[in-house]
């Protein structure tokens, strides 16, 4: 017989304790990023599409995207770019229902549209007219899915085997990851310095209590004349960033921008558009952010992706948001906690609120009794909770990458 749901205080060192951490985040710019941005926004235009047009979400899975980069001329002061950035969305989708089969569901439409949509917003260098291209291929779902996705029960059916994890609270060297990115590609830091384009990514490296940040940010070239006006961008790049994190942390913190430039042989990090995709890089789903916006290998993760993924039933997406959940609750109702894990594991076909297993391990000064009776009627709750999570998606209330 197995239980449902298992509770367990450990005793190993917290990350935070420990004597080094890695922690990195991929900027909304970078390829892998627009990638899950790309997957998830057609999700939630085919969903609205659906409750529009149906009453309800139909199947669909279109978490499968990947972008070939391009190819530029670039040099201080302008460029152009020579061949575009290609991306191709791909999945599965409903594309009739019912009776109505005469009424097609324009997917190519949605996919093509929403895309431009939000990447005009985003990149504002990029040509949506002639620096991409937007394709998709996306077929109707096998039968055996699309019959689990469609069953009569009143809570949807999980439609895969998979597991999900979650953790808090974010260590310092976590944090200051994620709010670095986050306001080297706030409007406030744009405003002031143009040049400075959303592909950024930040690795951080905590050994004891030093901390180094390394940062790449791709630089728009129309907006930076020389090499000396370029190395003086970066070191205000450095100060800001410097300034950022001592209201972050204590700990001492080092910072490098850019840092395979190389002078001697005139080489810098500048883009036409601020993004690498236009020559440097490729993407892929998957690869980049976890669901709470970092790629951790000192705790643990799950390879699923969330984005693309249908919202209503398919777990490597509902699951995550709903580890997350409980482990933000868990840390709210006992402050003693230093760190705190939750694992969910489903089984295809059965109700998205009766997963296999939920596995919660916690760190503190606290009894294991005591982390049982916070933590189990929370879990309990969340579970509860799931069949409803999809409101919150289509939203986009909750962070996936």
């Amino acid at each position: 017989m197995f239980t449902k749901v298992t509770i367990q205080k450990s005793n190993v060192i917290p990350v935070a304790e420990g004597p080094a951490e890695f922690v990195e985040r991929k900027g909304v710019g970078h390829p892998d990023t627009i990638c899950d941005r790309a997957s998830e926004e057609l999700s939630i235009a085919l969903s609205e599409y659906y409750l529009e047009n149906y009453g309800n979400i139909l199947h669909h899975n279109v978490d499968k995207c990947v972008l070939a980069g391009g190819q530029a001329k670039v040099y201080f002061g302008g460029g152009e770019i020579i061949e575009p950035i290609y991306l191709l969305l791909v999945g599965r989708a409903a594309v009739r229902f019912g009776t109505n089969t005469s009424k097609q569901v324009p997917v190519g439409s949605l996919a093509a549209g929403r895309t431009r949509q939000w990447m005009a917003r985003e990149f504002k260098e990029l040509n949506i007219d002639s620096d991409i291209i937007i394709d998709y291929r996306i077929k109707p779902g096998s039968n055996d899915l699309v019959t689990n996705y469609n069953s009569k029960d009143d809570v949807p059916r999980a439609n895969d085997t998979s597991f999900a994890v979650a953790f808090a609270p974010l260590t310092e060297t976590e944090n200051l990851v994620y709010q670095t990115e986050r306001y080297l590609n706030s409007t406030q830091f744009k405003e002031r310095y143009p040049a400075v384009g959303p592909d950024i990514k930040v690795m951080g490296l905590r050994v004891d209590k030093s901390i180094r940040l390394t940062v790449a940010a791709a630089i728009i070239s129309k907006y930076v004349k020389d090499a000396n006006e370029y190395m003086q961008l970066k070191n205000e790049i450095t100060e800001r960033v410097l300034d950022r994190a001592s209201k972050i942390t204590s700990k001492d913190v080092e910072v490098h921008i850019n840092a395979a430039d190389d002078p001697k042989h005139d080489s810098y990090y500048i883009t036409v558009t601020g993004l690498s995709a236009e020559h440097g890089d490729d993407g892929q789903v998957g690869r980049g952010n976890r669901a709470n916006g970092l790629i951790t290998p000192f705790r643990p993760m799950t390879l699923e992706a969330t984005a693309g993924k249908n919202p209503t039933s398919h777990v490597g997406k509902i699951y995550n948001v709903a580890c997350q959940l409980i482990v933000s609750r868990v840390v709210e109702e006992l402050p003693a906690i230093k760190q705190v894990h939750c694992y969910m594991l489903s089984q295809i076909g059965r109700p998205i609120n009766e997963p296999q297993s939920t596995h919660v391990e916690a760190i503190g000064d606290f009894s294991e009794d005591r982390l049982s009776r916070v933590a189990t009627p929370i879990v309990e709750q969340t579970l509860k909770e799931i069949p409803e999570l999809w409101r919150g998606l289509i939203t986009r209330k909750y962070s996936l990458f």
